[in-house]
This record gives C-alpha cells, sequence and structure tokens, in this order.
C-alpha cells in the first residue's frame, strides 16, 4: 500500500507481460503461417475425428505409433481421393460435352432472354451482348485465384497430414500441455473439449452428407422431369448447399427458369415445386434427425459462422466458422463457472458467517 493505493507486485506485472508476450507472438506467427492455416486446420479437423480410436488401438492393443498414424492417414488420403476422382471422371466429360455444345447453349440462353423481355419485371435486367460479355470477364478474372486455390488447397494437405502425424504420435505430451497451459478448472476445460469435439463432428460428417442427400433427391427431380446432364446438375445442387442463405437455390432456380423458356413450363412448375419441398425439406429433416443427434447446432450460427469461415479459412471455415460462434457461448460458460459460481459461493459463506456473527 502506497499513499492509500494498493501496489501491484511484480509477480503480477511479470505475469501480465509474459501473456502479452506469447498473445503477440502467437498472432506474429499465425499471420506468417496464414498461407498454411487450412493445413493446421485440417491437421486438427483429421486428429479430432480419429483421436479415440488412435489413442484405443496404441493403449490398449499397443500398435505401434508412427504405423497407426500412417494408417490413418492412408485412410483419410483414400477417403478423400476416390470421391474425388470419380466426379472429376463423370464432371469433366459432362462439362466438356455442354461446353462444346456450343449451339444449344446459344440457343438456351436466346429463348431465356426472349422469355425474360416478356416479363415486366425481369425485363429491366440487362442481357444484352455487352452485358454478357462483361460478366464473362469478370468470372474470369477469378480464374487465376481458382488455380492459386488449386494449388494451396494440394500444399495444405500435404501439410496437414504432416502436421496430423507428428500431432498423433505426440499426443499425449501435446494434450497434456494444453491442458497445463490453459487456466481453467478441470470442469471447464472438459466443458471447452466437449463443445470443440462436437462441432468438429458435426460439421465434418454432417454437411458432406447433408451434400450428398440432396444431390441425389435434386438430381431425381431433374431426371424425372427431363432436364438434360440430370446427374451433373444435381452434384451441383449438392456442392451449392455449403453456398450461405441461398443454398441449393442458386442451381435450381434457373434450372427451372430454362425449362420455362424452353416452352416447358408445367415441367418448370412441378420441379420448382419438387425442389422446394422435397431438396429443401432434406435440409429441415436431416437437421431435426441426424445433425441433431450429432450435436444440436442452431441455424443462425451456421449460417453467420459458414459465412465467417469461408473468408477467414476457405473451405475449412464450414467446420470452424460456426465453431467460433459457439466457442463464445462456451466461453461465456466457462466464464461463469470460473467466476461466476465463485461469487455466489464467496456470498453464501459470508452470509453464513453473519449468521454466525449474530447467533446469540
Amino acid at each position: 500500500m502506497t499513499n492509500g493505493q494498493p501496489q501491484i507486485s511484480n509477480r503480477k506485472v511479470v505475469q501480465v507481460f509474459l501473456i502479452s508476450l506469447v498473445v503477440i507472438l502467437i498472432i506474429a506467427s499465425i499471420a506468417g503461417l496464414k498461407y498454411f492455416m487450412s493445413g493446421f486446420l485440417g491437421a486438427v479437423t483429421l486428429y479430432i475425428l480419429f483421436r479415440h480410436r488412435y489413442h484405443r488401438l496404441t493403449t490398449e492393443k499397443n500398435w505401434n505409433k508412427s504405423i497407426t498414424s500412417i494408417l490413418f492417414i492412408g485412410l483419410s488420403l483414400s477417403t478423400l481421393a476416390l470421391p474425388l476422382y470419380l466426379l472429376i471422371r463423370y464432371i469433366v466429360p459432362q462439362a466438356s460435352s455442354v461446353i462444346d455444345n456450343r449451339d444449344r447453349i446459344v440457343v438456351k440462353f436466346n429463348q431465356v432472354k426472349e422469355w425474360m423481355a416478356s416479363k415486366p419485371v425481369l425485363s429491366k435486367i440487362d442481357m444484352s451482348a455487352d452485358s454478357l460479355v462483361i460478366w464473362v470477364q469478370k468470372v474470369l478474372e477469378y480464374v487465376p485465384q481458382l488455380l492459386g486455390s488449386v494449388a494451396a488447397m494440394l500444399t495444405n494437405i500435404v501439410v496437414a497430414f504432416f502436421v496430423l502425424y507428428f500431432m498423433q504420435t505426440n499426443s499425449r505430451l501435446l494434450e497434456r500441455t494444453i491442458s497445463l497451459s490453459i487456466p481453467f478448472s478441470a470442469r471447464s476445460k472438459k466443458l471447452l473439449w466437449a463443445k470443440i469435439e462436437l462441432m468438429v463432428r458435426s460439421n465434418t460428417i454432417g454437411i458432406p452428407v447433408m451434400a450428398f442427400c440432396q444431390a441425389v433427391f435434386a438430381a431425381i427431380g431433374y431426371m424425372f422431369f427431363d432436364v438434360n446432364n440430370a446427374l451433373l446438375w444435381g452434384l451441383l445442387t449438392g456442392a451449392a448447399t455449403i453456398v450461405p442463405v441461398v443454398g441449393t437455390l442458386l442451381i435450381w432456380v434457373p434450372v427451372c427458369l430454362v425449362l420455362v423458356a424452353s416452352g416447358q413450363p408445367v415441367n418448370a412448375f412441378w420441379l420448382a415445386l419438387y425442389c422446394f419441398i422435397v431438396v429443401g425439406g432434406v435440409d429441415n429433416v436431416l437437421r431435426f434427425t441426424f445433425l441433431k443427434s450429432l450435436g444440436n447446432v442452431p441455424p443462425l450460427i451456421t449460417v453467420f459462422g459458414v459465412i465467417l469461415g469461408l473468408n477467414l479459412f476457405g473451405l475449412l471455415g464450414l467446420i470452424f466458422g460456426p465453431l467460433l460462434l459457439s466457442l463464445i457461448g462456451v466461453l461465456m460458460e466457462v466464464y461463469r463457472n470460473e467466476y461466476g459460481r465463485r461469487q455466489e459461493l464467496s456470498q453464501i459463506l459470508l452470509k453464513r458467517n453473519e449468521k454466525r456473527q449474530n447467533f446469540p
């Protein structure tokens, strides 16, 4: 106490300085390794997904840690490569046939243009050749960025498996170090880990399952209502599931407009109704059944988390974007556990002491 004011101890000053230094170094490291951030996050995702099985094999069955990690990496590569190979093998020829058939594209475009010109509201949309050229140029501007993203994705896949190997083979030391570094009670640490694991599993498993189911139902609808290249459009509809807010509307609405412009208004109407009820309904059904069993994530957190995550982390933002928003609520709960209940307990003890002092 100096001049009536409490003096801050040197220990507190050193503690604040060290924490600030650690935070600054972490931020600097993240900024410097931003290009590889998707790889690190991918490794964390795979580590969480495989953690229990890896520990069971290496601890209970005494499997070699390095060999077990390599087996999990091989399993991950197979799971990732096989669907991509099948998709590319089908989509590339289909897309090439669509692009090569330029006359048909021009005919469809002119049909849509004439149909829109006959509608009072849609006629205001500029569908001229000059406007189309501008839009094509804007799309082509993203081609170098897309190629760069593909190169970055391949690099980060290598980084993810490289980091995963060392995370798994040193898992006990890693988890113990992280646990000791987090200044929370054991209860709060368990809560934090449980929420992170739940969110990662929910998004990693839930999003692909939802996209696959919507792709299947969309493709069935396209086939039934005589849409050309139905399977291709079904796959694109499933992929559009990850687009925030708009989702599958991004694909099936233009498909329905082309049907209307092509002189098939009845098919277009029933297809739109089918996509709205069935394809859109698949999302709701899965959320309240399968996805709810994985982790009951509020829809608003999912939507805005995906928007946030895509801006920060790219494709892996689908997983870590909602996780970041969910962590806000988890950390508030941790704060209540760490400090709110302590205050309640101190108040209870204070009242007990007062009662004892007042007791004759």
